[in-house]
C-alpha cells in the first residue's frame, strides 16, 4: 500500500446517498402473517407470506445501490430461508409491533453501517423488480426522510432516511398520511408499480401476478392454481 493509496493527491468525492443502502424488512411469525389473506388462501396463508418475503429479499439484494438487507423476524424457519438468500436476520426483535421491530432493525443497520442511507421496505412485494427499487432509492433526497405510497394510496411500502436523519417509522393503516404529516417527503414516481404493489388480499395477489412475481411466489401460485389464465397472445384473460 503506497502513500497515495492512503492519502490521495486529490479530494475524493463522498459516496452518493443512493449507494450502499441498508434495507430493513419486517416479517411476522408465519403463523400470524398476512391475516387478511386468510379468507382467500386458507391454510396456504403462511406459505404465501414466506414466498412473498423470499421474492422481496431476492429482488432487494440485487437492486442497484443496496449494500445489505436485514430482516427482523422471530420466525426461526423463515429466518433460515432468508439468511440462505443472503439477508442478515435480526432475530432478537423486542416485541411491541411493526414499528418497534423496524426501529430495532434500523438500530442494528446503523451499528453495521453508520454512514449508509437506510430504508424500511415492506416484505410483501412479490413482484418487486430490482431496477424499479433502485429508481426509488435514487430519488430519495440527500437530507431528511422520504416515502413511497402503496398502490391503493393509503399506506406505505418504503420509508427512507438519509444518513444522520431518524427513520421514525409510522407504518400501519393510513401510514401515507402519518409519514407525510411527520415531515417525510412523498416520492411521486411513475413506472415503479412493483415497489408499490404490496399484497394483503386476494385481489392484491391477482394484481401482483399480472405484474409478474418472483420464482417462489410463482411456483406456489402455480401449485395452488392461482396463476391468471392466458390467451394465445400471452395476455391475461378475465375471470
Amino acid at each position: 500500500m503506497t502513500q497515495d493509496t492512503v492519502r490521495p493527491g486529490r479530494p475524493v468525492a463522498p459516496a452518493a446517498p443512493a449507494a450502499d443502502w441498508s434495507l430493513v424488512l419486517p416479517l411476522k411469525p408465519l403463523a400470524r402473517a398476512k391475516s387478511r389473506l386468510a379468507p382467500f388462501a386458507g391454510p396456504h396463508r403462511p406459505d404465501l407470506a414466506l414466498s412473498f418475503a423470499l421474492d422481496t429479499v431476492t429482488a432487494a439484494l440485487t437492486a442497484p445501490g443496496v449494500g445489505r438487507v436485514l430482516v427482523v423476524t422471530r420466525d426461526a424457519a423463515a429466518g433460515a430461508r432468508l439468511a440462505a438468500l443472503g439477508a442478515l436476520v435480526v432475530d432478537d426483535e423486542p416485541g411491541g409491533g411493526l414499528n418497534e421491530a423496524l426501529a430495532h432493525g434500523a438500530a442494528t443497520a446503523l451499528a453495521l453501517a453508520p454512514h449508509a442511507p437506510l430504508a424500511a421496505l415492506s416484505a410483501d412485494l412479490p413482484a418487486l423488480r430490482p431496477a424499479e427499487l433502485g429508481r426509488v432509492l435514487a430519488a430519495v433526497p440527500t437530507a431528511g426522510r422520504a416515502f413511497l405510497p402503496d398502490a391503493p394510496g393509503l399506506g406505505t411500502t418504503l420509508l427512507a432516511c438519509a444518513p444522520g436523519s431518524p427513520l421514525a417509522p409510522a407504518f400501519g393503516d393510513g401510514s401515507r398520511a402519518r409519514h407525510a404529516a411527520g415531515g417525510a417527503r412523498e416520492l411521486r414516481l411513475s413506472g415503479v408499480e412493483s415497489v408499490r404493489r404490496d399484497v394483503d388480499t386476494g385481489e392484491d395477489l391477482a394484481e401482483a401476478l399480472v405484474l409478474g412475481v418472483g420464482r417462489h411466489t410463482r411456483a406456489l401460485a402455480a401449485r395452488l392454481g392461482y396463476l391468471p389464465r392466458q390467451g394465445p397472445s400471452g395476455a391475461p384473460l378475465p375471470g
